[in-house]
C-alpha cells in the first residue's frame, strides 16, 4: 500500500489536528482516515479543502471526543446520517462514521447503515474523491484508493466508483458536480460517465433549487466558465437548470457585430469577465446580459437580424429566474440592473 505521510508532513496547518485524530484512534481502538476532496487537493498540490474525517465505528462519538482534544466547544451532531460538525475558529471538521446510503429512486433521503472503509469510499461520486489517508498512528499516511483514484487524476479524468447510473441516481446533483470538477480541475469527464448524464439528465429535476443554485455558482466560479456551461449543454443539462441559456444555442447574429451564435457570444462574455473579477454576481450577470435576445429576435430585410429591447425584456425575464434558482431579492436587483443597462458602455464600469 503506498505511504504519502512526507506529504501528508507538508500541510503543517492541520498537523495538531492529524495527531489529535490518530491518538484518539489509539485509544479508541478504530480506524480514523481523512478523505475525499482535501486527498485529491493535496495529490495535486491545490489550495487545501475542508477536512473530512472518516471513522471506521462511530463519528458523533468520535467528534465529541477529538473536540475534547482540541479544546473546541461547538460540535453538531446529525444523527440519522452518523455525521457531527466540528466548528473551530479555522473552519469546519466533519467527521463520519463509515456507511453505505440507499435511495427510492423518487427521493433524496437516504437509508443509512454502517459499512467498512472501502465500501464507504464506494458511495462517493467520483474516483478522485475515493481516496483515503489514515490517520492511525501504526498506518499514518498508508493511502486506501481501491478504485483506481490516482490513475485517474494522472490522466486527468473524471470517473465514478459504482457504475455511473447507479452513482447519479443515488444523487443527481453528482451531474451538475462532473461538471464542476471538469471546469475547476481541467478534467475529463469519461465518455461512459458522460453517457450516463445524458441518459439520467432528467433525474436533476428532484434535487432542490438552492442545491443546484449552489452548484451552478461554482461552475460560474471555475477559471475558465465557459468549460462548464459548454459542458452543461452537451450533456442535456443546461435546458433544465437554465432554459432561458440553452434557448440562445444555434441563434445567429448580425454578422458585422457578432462572429458567434447567441449561446458562445455570451460564453464569450462571461470568460471576459472572469478574467477582469471573481465575483460571482458580476459573472452571472454576464451570462444573463442577452437572456432576452431568442424571444425578441426579428428578421429585418433591411438590417438583418434585430432584437429590439432586449435588455427590457430580459430584466423582466430575470424575476421568474430568481424565483426559479432561489436568488436573494438584492441579487435580483442587481441583475435587472445590469442587464437593463448593459448597451452602455459605462455600465459594467461602475459597479
Amino acid at each position: 500500500m503506498t505511504n504519502i505521510a512526507t506529504l501528508l508532513d507538508q500541510d503543517k496547518e492541520n498537523a495538531r489536528l492529524f495527531r489529535a485524530a490518530g491518538a484518539l484512534a489509539s485509544e479508541e481502538t478504530l480506524d480514523v482516515y481523512v478523505v475525499g476532496g482535501y486527498v485529491r487537493d493535496l495529490m495535486l498540490g491545490r489550495p487545501l479543502s475542508d477536512i473530512d474525517l472518516m471513522v471506521v465505528g462511530d463519528g458523533i462519538s468520535f467528534a465529541r471526543k477529538l473536540a475534547k482534544k482540541l479544546k473546541i466547544k461547538t460540535v453538531i451532531p446529525f444523527e440519522k446520517f452518523g455525521t457531527a460538525q466540528i466548528q473551530s475558529e479555522d473552519g469546519i471538521i466533519e467527521v463520519s462514521s463509515a456507511r453505505v446510503e440507499t435511495y427510492e429512486s423518487d427521493s433524496r433521503k437516504p437509508e443509512v447503515s454502517s459499512a467498512n472503509l472501502e465500501m464507504d469510499l464506494s458511495r462517493r461520486d467520483f474516483t478522485v474523491n475515493a481516496m483515503a489517508i489514515s490517520l492511525c498512528e501504526d498506518s499514518l499516511g498508508e493511502l486506501s484508493d481501491p478504485y483506481g483514484g490516482v490513475r485517474d487524476l494522472q490522466k486527468r479524468l473524471l470517473r465514478t466508483p459504482l457504475d455511473p447510473d447507479s452513482t447519479f441516481s443515488d444523487d443527481p446533483l453528482r451531474m451538475l458536480r462532473a461538471v464542476r470538477f471538469a471546469a475547476q480541475l481541467d478534467f475529463q469527464i469519461d465518455k461512459p460517465v458522460a453517457e450516463s448524464i445524458i441518459r439520467q439528465a432528467k433525474r436533476i429535476e428532484i434535487v432542490s433549487a438552492e442545491r443546484i443554485t449552489s452548484e451552478f455558482y461554482k461552475i460560474l466560479s471555475a477559471p475558465i466558465p465557459s468549460i462548464g456551461l459548454d459542458l452543461l449543454q452537451q450533456v442535456g443539462l443546461l435546458e433544465i437548470v437554465f432554459p432561458e441559456i440553452n434557448a440562445m444555442v444555434g441563434l445567429e447574429q448580425p454578422k458585422e457585430w457578432h462572429h458567434k451564435d447567441i449561446f458562445y457570444h455570451t460564453l464569450q462574455v462571461v470568460d471576459n469577465i472572469a478574467k477582469l473579477t471573481e465575483k460571482p454576481d458580476l459573472r452571472f450577470a454576464a451570462l444573463v446580459h442577452d437572456i432576452a435576445k431568442p424571444r425578441t429576435r426579428r428578421l429585418s430585410t433591411s438590417k438583418g437580424w434585430t432584437f429590439h429591447g432586449h435588455e427590457i425584456v430580459g430584466s423582466r425575464m430575470l424575476e421568474k429566474v430568481a424565483r426559479r434558482m432561489k436568488l436573494s431579492n438584492k441579487t435580483l436587483e442587481y441583475l435587472q440592473k445590469l442587464t437593463m443597462l448593459h448597451l452602455r458602455p459605462i455600465a459594467l464600469a461602475k459597479d
